[in-house]
């Protein structure tokens, strides 16, 4: 399993390699070498990548965080819903739109609305190095949500971060928002869009825009 990545716990974690053997001793080597880093000892992975892994890790004392089923899309099953009336949706080109779609971001998840440089910074580097950000604007010029994706890998890239703030949902703007930026992963030449649904709602969204269920993501750790 490669080194632990350095930075906040959403961003701390180690990943097996796909059909690698795993011992008892790798996971007792990865705990230490987090601990030497003083890090949270943490994996994110495909479960079928590592089918025998999950059990390793419980009996090493890890506790599952999270399950999430992940899905692909591919432009042949991409569909395109319209944008709902009274809303557009661009690409941020200025640091003021790119605190907007992070604030109504913060805000969609139930975080803080106020936004750092550091973030806004992070966001103009992931467009930079041909990541996607895509925000919701209404008429009156509020930024109503938005969500992004990573710099592709190879031809395969993330979709993240798809909100909408609680006064616009339930109008079709999180389907024409996740539409859109995976049109635009598809036009810069990715060939794989992949997301994760963590509840029944944002699955039928992800669905209607042409995602299919592809497998398992684990969350795990310890403390």
């Amino acid at each position: 399993m490669p080194a632990a990545r350095r930075g906040g716990p959403h961003i701390n974690y180690a990943t097996p390699r796909p059909g690698a053997a795993v011992t008892a001793a790798d996971v007792t080597a990865l705990v230490a070498a987090f601990r030497a880093a003083d890090r949270k000892p943490r994996l994110e992975y495909v479960t079928s990548c590592a089918p025998d892994l999950e059990a390793l890790l419980t009996a090493a004392g890890f506790t599952v965080e999270a399950r999430h089923t992940y899905l692909l899309c591919v432009p042949e099953t991409l569909a395109s819903p319209p944008t709902p009336d009274h809303f557009s949706l661009c690409e941020p080109g200025a640091d003021s739109q790119r605190a907007a779609l992070i604030s109504a971001q913060n805000e969609a998840f139930g975080g803080d609305p106020i936004v750092s440089a550091a973030d806004v910074a992070r966001l103009r580097r992931q467009q930079d190095t041909g990541g996607v950000a895509v925000l919701a604007v209404s008429d009156d010029g509020t930024c109503a949500g938005g969500g992004g994706a990573a710099a592709p890998v190879g031809a395969v890239s993330e979709v993240a971060g798809i909100a909408v703030r609680p006064p616009y949902r339930r109008r079709g703007l999180a389907s024409a928002i996740t539409a859109d930026i995976t049109r635009r992963l598809f036009g810069a030449g990715t060939e794989v869009a992949w997301l994760e649904a963590s509840g029944e709602e944002s699955w039928r969204v992800y669905e209607r825009v042409g995602y299919r269920p592809a497998g398992q993501r684990l969350y795990i750790a310890v403390s």
